[in-house]
């Protein structure tokens, strides 16, 4: 086979290609009358995954791996609650505004779910199941990092299912494509490809997720420098992402509130990864809060004898008496003899 022949084939075959990602026709299934949504999935999926590989890391790091399970029962309702309380405020229109409905706020399957808020009150979740665990919350941080960043990415897809916060228009072969209603929607004609904002974030944290995995074991990261390092590299993908997106948001100064959350918490990180650094460089010896505190001891050390200058003087003269008396039966002649 020739070459020229080969490449017609290929062009051939990338033209049969669609020229567009589509979207789900579906994101929700009944089973009788019980609604099982895609997003409601994607989220358990995540969870999933985080769990499965904050598990293994955990005990590579020492940890039991019961602790894993009983931490996520605290953080895993703390981060849904405050992942809604974030996007409810920061987005309020919807909810709050003329013609908002306030329940909606209740409406967690239909999306919106920030992930400053998940963070924020996840982080005060695990921080009680720490406590409980008795073992380390900085520790328990690293752990987790790469794991939260692959439950995002796989989160993401339920943003795919419900065809919401894509980015702007593109003609680029992998655009987005939308149902006509939803195109319409937004302000745009049908057939309209926007930019698939959920498909780079998902391949952004999962290359940061593997990113954190090889600095972590290369450099022995401890005392919450993973997590910084996780929150770090998160928003420098957050902000173009962010930027991308035409969904409702908060404006200030002319910018999306997310592109200047994630500008600030990621400065924030950075300045508390580089501090830790320096106070704690390397790793815990232990993640248990329970561990004994050794005095630390040298081989030079020897152990100190006591002095014998201060005697008690009863205990001298009776070792004189003693003397004397057997110079004394030394010097009485044997009646034996």
């Amino acid at each position: 086979m020739s070459a020229a022949l080969a490449v017609g084939q290929l062009v051939e075959a990338a033209g049969a290609l669609p020229a567009a990602l589509p979207s789900p026709p579906q994101h929700t299934w009944y089973v009788g009358p019980f609604p099982i949504r895609a997003y409601a999935l994607a989220i358990l999926a995540g969870i999933a995954v985080a769990l499965w590989l904050t598990r293994r890391r955990w005990v590579e790091r020492g940890g039991e791996a019961d602790d894993v399970l009983e931490i996520a029962f605290w953080a895993v309702p703390f981060g849904i609650v405050g992942g809604r309380l974030y996007h409810v405020f920061s987005t309020p229109d919807p909810y709050w505004g003329p013609n908002g409905d306030p329940v909606r706020a209740l409406y967690v399957w239909e999306g919106g779910l920030g992930i400053w808020g998940a963070v924020a009150l996840g982080a005060v979740g695990a921080y009680i199941g720490c406590r409980r665990q008795r073992v380390s919350f900085p520790a328990f941080a690293d752990a987790l990092a790469p794991g939260l960043l692959l439950a995002q990415a796989v989160g993401r897809l339920g943003n795919w299912f419900n065809q919401e916060l894509f980015g702007a228009p593109t003609t680029l072969p992998w655009g987005l494509r939308v149902d006509d209603s939803v195109a319409a929607a937004a302000g745009y004609p049908p057939g309209t490809l926007f930019h698939p904002t959920f498909l780079y974030e998902m391949v952004w944290n999962i290359g940061a997720a593997l990113l954190l995995i090889y600095l972590d074991r290369r450099f022995r990261l401890g005392h919450g420098r993973v997590f910084w390092l996780y929150v770090f590299v998160y928003t420098l993908g957050r902000v173009w992402i962010e930027m991308l997106r035409i969904d409702e948001a908060e404006l200030v100064l002319g910018l999306r509130l997310n592109v200047w959350t994630s500008i600030l918490v990621g400065v924030g990180a950075l300045i508390a990864f580089i501090v830790v650094g320096r106070r704690h460089p390397g790793r815990e010896e232990t993640v248990s809060l329970d561990a004994p505190d050794e005095a630390p001891t040298t081989g030079s050390e020897e152990p100190v004898e006591e002095s014998t200058d201060d005697e008690d003087p009863s205990t001298t003269e009776d070792s004189d008496d003693s003397e004397e008396s057997e110079q004394a039966d030394a010097a009485r002649p044997d009646p034996g003899r």
